[in-house]
């Protein structure tokens, strides 16, 4: 190609770019995405990738637009940096070269004291990395003590972090530090979420006469490739749409189930998702990492917050709040619910709690009401004892196997239906399947849930209720992709700001899972769940126990 034409067609592509920057509605921060040249000294091409659909949708009520924007705005991660270009992940952070050191203490350390220790992130290289945003995570633990706590980590946003711990127990105690995510990962991790709602598709089944029809179902679907089926819930406003069925009508609709899975990152992004590298690591201590805790000679100063609770002799210890009783014996077990409804709402972690309790109380009696075993509704009765507890999961999404959309119900709308009072425990935990969608859906949410909840302890005063939080789990490319930890994160922030202050009891069951010696799990083991029971009915029945 002659110079004068190569001229002529950059001056074309340029002009051509700066129209569509200038045209009224277009979104000048997105042209690159629908248009990428390639300019050489040869020839000039234009590649054309698929445009990303952002939804139009308005997740928040105008109510709690407000609120919402100011408590997100609040919890906004710090910035991280681009990718390097060329990628290069030894230019990225590095667990095996990033260090944390104990700081010393003029004459030890004492029961009540704080344990400082400072963290210094780095690259490959060895380098000092520049500024914040990596995912870690602290803990101080005893195995021979059957102790350990959470430590609070604070981002100082030049490479360096800060680990604060109290000290709660006589003895020796252990420091570990975790890189949870790179700031790199991060950086994939908030494309992903500001891209891509559709991180997993869903679907329903549409059946009438013999004629069956399945399409794609979403909070946000784009109008312009079909015509939409709304399921809006009128009472609470909860959005959910469908594709139409091109010959079935929209009140077909026989189920909800789990589509695919889609993971937009090229190779390069996937090696920031490398287990035993860069993802869920232990970083090395410069010198000791075990200190000597002294007794306590006198009253604690320390009054900086801190964790909910730690645990010594294998047993959770709020702090400052009511003590965890152990309930191992099933008698005493059955005393605490005896004449109680217990109503347990949410996902499959708060499905570990109904099946828990079954077991733990022997006359309970499961009826089969032939449900999806996802999803339910289960049910189970102690006659003798006028027990009740019952499991239903949250309303969409839900990531399961197909089930009815007759049983597709949400939280409020149920919360709305009980009587309360002093022999009713609601228990709602719901977190894990909101990870496909903005988070202004899930904030929506659990305002809606708030205000049934506040509707109850209004006409209901004496009803107990307990919100359970999220839990960090095993991870892996294809789990962090599309719910890491640092997703969990985000909404465990969220859910502890819409309840705070509200009368409801807040079961930490991130902490509880963080600063316990086995490892992550979505569902954790059932040692810690029995731990979470033991929380759940000591606030039921204060003074009981073994």
């Amino acid at each position: 190609m002659k110079q004068r034409e190569f001229v002529f067609l950059l001056v074309l592509t340029a002009s051509a770019i700066l129209l569509l920057i200038y045209t009224k509605g277009y979104n000048s921060n997105h042209w690159y995405k629908t248009l990428t040249v390639c300019l050489t000294a040869k020839n000039v091409t234009t590649q054309s990738t698929p445009e990303v659909h952002r939804c139009s949708l308005k997740y928040l009520s105008p109510e709690n637009t407000e609120e919402g924007r100011r408590l997100l705005d609040s919890i906004t991660w710090p910035e991280t940096p681009p990718l390097p270009k060329p990628f290069s992940l030894h230019l990225t952070t590095s667990a095996s070269k990033s260090i944390f050191t104990i700081v010393p203490r003029r004459g030890g350390w004492r029961v009540g004291d704080k344990l400082t220790v400072t963290i210094q992130v780095n690259d490959y290289y060895g380098n000092p990395k520049k500024g914040g945003g990596d995912f870690l995570i602290a803990r101080l633990q005893s195995r021979k003590l059957g102790a350990g706590v959470v430590g609070q980590v604070q981002d100082h946003l030049n490479g360096t972090f800060t680990a604060l711990f109290p000290l709660l127990w006589k003895g020796t105690a252990d420091v570990e530090v975790m890189l949870v995510h790179s700031s790199e990962s991060i950086t994939v991790l908030k494309r992903l979420t500001e891209e891509q709602t559709d991180k997993i598709t869903y679907g329903s089944d549409f059946k009438s006469r013999g004629v069956k029809e399945t399409t794609s179902c979403n909070v946000c679907l784009d109008p312009h490739k079909a015509p939409l089926c709304k399921y809006t819930d009128l009472k609470t406003g909860e959005q959910w749409y469908c594709y139409k069925p091109k010959k079935l009508g929209c009140d077909t609709r026989i189920n909800h189930f789990k589509g695919e899975n889609n993971r937009r990152v090229n190779k390069e992004e996937e090696a920031l998702f490398q287990r035993g590298i860069n993802l869920k690591v232990p970083l090395k201590a410069l010198g000791n990492y075990t200190i000597i805790i002294l007794p306590k000679t006198g009253e604690s100063n320390e009054t900086s917050p801190g964790p909910s609770g730690y645990y010594f002799n294998n047993q959770w210890r709020p702090i400052g709040g009511p003590a965890v009783r152990q309930f191992n014996n099933a008698a005493v077990t059955t005393a605490c619910l005896k004449g109680k409804q217990l109503h347990i709402f949410g996902d499959s972690t708060a499905r570990q709690y109904y099946f828990h309790i079954t077991k733990a109380v022997p006359n309970l009696k499961t009826f089969d009401k032939h449900s999806p075993p996802q999803c339910g509704p289960f049910m189970a009765v102690d006659y003798i004892n006028d027990i009740v507890v019952k499991f239903r999961c949250h309303g969409p999404p839900i990531s399961s196997y197909p089930f009815p959309v007759s049983e597709m119900h949400y939280v409020a709308n149920e919360l709305d239906r009980v009587t309360g009072g002093p022999n009713t425990v609601i228990v709602v935990g719901m977190w894990a399947h909101f990870y496909t969608l903005p988070m202004e859906v899930y904030y929506q949410r659990l305002m809606n849930i708030r205000k049934a909840v506040q509707r109850l302890l209004d006409r209901a005063p004496g009803t107990k209720v307990i919100i359970r939080t999220a839990n960090m789990k095993d991870q892996n490319l294809f789990v962090c992709l599309l719910s890491s930890d640092w997703y969990s994160l985000q909404w465990d922030k969220v859910l502890r700001a819409v309840f705070k202050d509200t009368g409801v009891f807040l079961l930490d069951a991130w902490e509880m899972v963080q600063a316990h010696y086995l490892p992550h799990n979505l569902h954790p083991p059932p040692n810690i769940i029995k731990l979470m029971i033991d929380g759940v009915l000591s606030h039921i029945c204060p003074g009981m126990g073994d």
